[in-house]
């Protein structure tokens, strides 16, 4: 046995697959998608062991409060990788975190990302990055930075997944939540774009675990493959929700994710009230009733996994109702009023949704 470790056979970070030349070509490839998701508070460049926000900037309120939130995309990322389309992905994960930011009213500023590969393609992972760059010009915010991890023996060869974290700022008394909400409140629903980035291991289990569909079968009631339908990135609705409450009185929002919609609209119901949401004020769009009927899946298991057609929920005073439809109908966004706030009777979860669905 040679005494020398570094001699010729002896153990190296390649050998047991990690290609730190691989990585930094990654980082080469990713530099110009990143440039193009900043503002002119970030300071420095891509490479720093940090990202660099100036914070002076916020000296112009009162009262700043900072959000947070982190979020992946669950097992979407398998769709993308069995398709081999890896440039929208980063669409979902900065909706999972920016949307999230913007229902207490925080402005979103800036997103970090994490991506862990079994073994690092360089223009995967741009493509990656490229997605979530775009991702944030849609949220208003900046990529200050990001870790792509290479995990060989771990994760197979082609697997990878996607995670971030993100911050906004939002006046202390232009807070939202459930403390503003009052009695007679509209609901406006504003349509998601498809299944966003939820239930997805429901969806992979029934359509292509159980019924055995390619990714590239064209289903004529999609009218699309099975794949696009699937890999549709998830809408992004922060910079909607800011407009909202720059033209008009907003007391909440509700991002409708996993759980569903009576789940996460319960979450910013004030335990004196609840809402009610009538489901016959909209259809869902095909996707959803292909797969409740391919795996005869319950109405009530399909509508606590999926969004079922509604991605994000303002609750405004009956007298914002009109303005808040323009204003989201100027922006290209599908919105309508789907229900109320009452008092609490009969609903002791705080969300209630009657009727059945439009057809």
């Amino acid at each position: 046995m040679s005494e020398n470790p570094s001699a010729e056979g002896g153990a190296s970070y390649a050998a047991a697959g990690v290609d730190i030349e691989a990585g930094d070509r990654a980082v080469e490839l990713m530099k110009e998608w990143v440039k193009k998701a900043q503002r002119p508070e970030v300071l420095g460049g891509l490479g720093g062991f940090a990202g660099l926000f100036d914070a002076s900037a916020l000296k112009n309120y009162e009262r700043p409060l900072l959000a947070s939130a982190t979020d992946g995309v669950g097992t979407k990322v398998d769709i993308a990788r069995q398709l081999g389309i890896y440039d929208t992905i980063g669409h979902d994960l900065v909706a999972m975190v920016m949307d999230d930011i913007v229902v207490c009213g925080a402005e979103p500023l800036f997103m970090t990302d994490y991506i862990c590969v079994g073994k690092v393609h360089p223009e995967r992972v741009a493509a990656i990055v490229k997605g979530i760059a775009e991702g944030c010009v849609l949220a208003g915010c900046a990529l200050v930075g990001g870790e792509t991890a290479e995990h060989p023996g771990l994760l197979g060869e082609d697997d990878f997944d996607v995670a971030g974290a993100g911050t906004g700022v939002v006046e202390a008394d232009r807070l939202l939540g459930a403390d503003r909400i009052r009695t007679g409140d509209a609901v406006i629903a504003m349509a998601s774009s498809g299944l966003h980035s939820n239930g997805y291991s429901l969806v992979r289990h029934v359509l292509l675990n159980q019924a055995g569909l390619a990714l590239d079968t064209h289903i004529d009631e999609l009218g699309r493959t099975l794949g696009e339908e699937l890999l549709e990135p998830t809408k992004i609705y922060s910079l909607d929700c800011l407009a909202l409450m720059r033209t008009t009185e907003v007391h909440a929002f509700s991002h409708v994710t996993g759980g569903g919609l009576a789940a996460n609209l319960a979450r910013v119901i004030p335990d004196e009230m609840h809402a009610v949401v009538d489901r016959s004020t909209w259809t869902p769009a095909p996707i959803f009733d292909l797969v409740g009927r391919t795996g005869q899946v319950e109405r009530l298991e399909l509508e606590k996994t999926l969004n079922m057609g509604v991605g994000m929920i303002a609750i405004v005073p009956q007298e914002s109702v009109d303005v808040a439809l323009a204003t989201l109908a100027d922006r290209g966004v599908d919105a309508w009023v789907a229900g109320e706030i009452t008092d609490r009777g009969e609903h002791p979860d705080g969300a209630a949704l009657i009727g059945d669905y439009a057809s």
